[in-house]
């Protein structure tokens, strides 16, 4: 029998005294945008990620147009993404004046298609952009063989994906490029922010000049005793540099990511074992050759054992205190995708059943296994009164 009723936001981000302290000491120091604390986080995100070099930036969504910039993808290029994504991730490609071409996704994942995408590699297409998507990787090595195959720039977006792996290597290694989010409501925060990671020092370069107006490399210390006023701009660049009190709070949490990490797992073996005896429900999976980041718990109900939809679900769980969400809707079904890309829903058959099936469950740091319990007494209580 279900306890006293709840109330469990679908997110939370997992701050404490030790990130309000190192924002408050950058508030004192006299430096708040770009300076020694952004420099320190790319140090460290490199340096946990196993990659060369970090570049960070006010944003996942400015990394990954960073990204396709940088690489010279442009006017006429096609570009692979999955259908089943945030918008960012297709409007990136349209900011460069390219055309994304959408993909269907795995049944079992929810990630990109890879024998789709192959399908729908033409002579335009320059690029493919994987989506880790609720911080289950990729088929790394799959996308990598069809990258070398058609001669494809590779860009993770790796929004969901801190501290993830695939076949023993960290994800941010795998690629020329990975894009990672740092959104309030990811596995690590900084409020707003993102990070990219790269191998390749040419590229490191232009992304970091272009993040800032196109200036010279280090433009920032010309306001430090070592800088100059004098500079060059080589490139018409952007404003998508991350703040250091933004750096600040990110360092506290990349030292906290592990613990963090470690109570979501925690939370999800508690949820499947609770849910994995419903015939109602197709669980996420988890693939022995990776290493899962768990930004999401995403669900899907089988209509055909219930008498109400999807949405139905949602509304009563709402309406019990539980948070939900839904990861997502596919691009093909948004407006302006639909009439800019003409997508027949047909052409994209499991993200279109996904679609219409998927529930987001609150997944956060700061969650408790008495949150789990109570989230888990509800949906099987509401499944057990609707079946057929």
């Amino acid at each position: 029998m279900r306890t006293s009723r709840r109330e469990i936001p679908f997110s939370l981000p997992d701050i404490g005294d030790e990130e309000i302290a190192a924002v408050v000491e950058t508030l004192r120091s006299g430096w708040l945008s770009t300076g020694p604390q952004t420099v320190a986080f790319e140090q460290e995100f490199a340096a946990a990620v196993g990659a060369k070099m970090a570049i960070a930036v006010n944003s996942a969504t400015a990394g990954l147009h960073l990204g396709l910039d940088a690489a010279g993808v442009g006017p006429r290029d096609e570009v692979l993404v999955p259908t089943l994504t945030f918008t960012s991730t297709a409007a990136t490609v349209i900011h460069v004046g390219a055309s994304p071409r959408l993909v269907d996704i795995e049944a079992d994942t929810l990630n990109i298609d890879i024998e789709d995408a192959a399908r729908k590699c033409g002579p335009q297409t320059r690029a493919i952009v994987p989506v880790h998507f609720g911080g289950h990787p990729c088929r790394m090595d799959a996308i990598a063989a069809l990258a070398a195959q058609r001669d494809l720039f590779v860009m993770e977006d790796a929004a969901h994906a801190p501290h993830a792996s695939y076949r023993g290597r960290k994800i941010g290694t795998l690629s020329p490029l990975t894009v990672f989010s740092f959104y309030a409501t990811k596995n690590l925060t900084t409020g707003e922010g993102g990070m990219m990671t790269t191998d390749d020092a040419s590229l490191a370069e232009r992304l970091r000049s272009r993040r800032l107006h196109g200036m010279t490399k280090d433009a920032w210390k010309r306001y430090t005793a070592e800088g100059s006023w004098r500079y060059d701009v080589s490139y018409p660049g952007f404003k998508y540099n991350m703040t250091d009190i933004a750096a600040a709070l990110g360092r506290v949490q990349l030292r906290r990511l592990p613990a963090m990490q470690a109570q979501r797992h925690r939370l999800v073996e508690r949820y499947v074992e609770g849910l994995r005896g419903s015939d109602a429900l197709e669980l996420p999976i988890c693939q022995p050759e990776v290493g899962h980041a768990w930004h999401l718990f995403v669900i899907r109900v089988r209509p055909e054992v219930l008498t109400i939809s999807r949405d139905e679900v949602i509304r009563q769980l709402n309406a019990a205190g539980v948070g939900t969400s839904v990861h997502f809707i596919p691009l093909h079904e948004h407006s302006y995708y639909r009439t800019l890309l003409a997508t027949d829903p047909k052409d994209l058959p499991i993200a279109t059943d996904a679609a219409a099936r998927i529930i987001s469950l609150p997944l956060f740091s700061r969650m408790q296994a008495e949150d789990v319990d109570y989230i888990v007494d509800v949906l099987v209580d509401i499944l057990r009164r609707h079946r057929r």
